[in-house]
């Protein structure tokens, strides 16, 4: 008999209203970090991480990434030849 070990459901939390910005701080979210998420959907899903009926929304969110992604970058490319 085998059994499904399931992780625990991430839950989410907001900040509260009355947060510093010294705390706020430390929540941003760059671009590389987007990046490195991207990698990571990519490696996790060559290695057989996801089931295939997750496949879809795995794959859907990474779509939208790679979009947002591919837009930064060309605004930034855009952005130096006028330094």
């Amino acid at each position: 008999m085998s059994e499904e070990t399931k992780a625990p459901e991430a839950k989410t939390t907001e900040a509260p209203a009355t947060a510093s910005p010294e705390a706020q701080q430390g929540a941003e979210l760059t671009v590389q970090d987007l990046a490195a998420i991207k990698q990571i959907i990519d490696v996790a899903s060559q290695r057989g991480a996801f089931k295939p009926n997750e496949m879809l929304t795995v794959g859907g969110v990474y779509t939208k990434l790679e979009t947002f992604l591919t837009a930064v970058q060309a605004q930034q490319a855009q952005d130096k030849p006028g330094e």
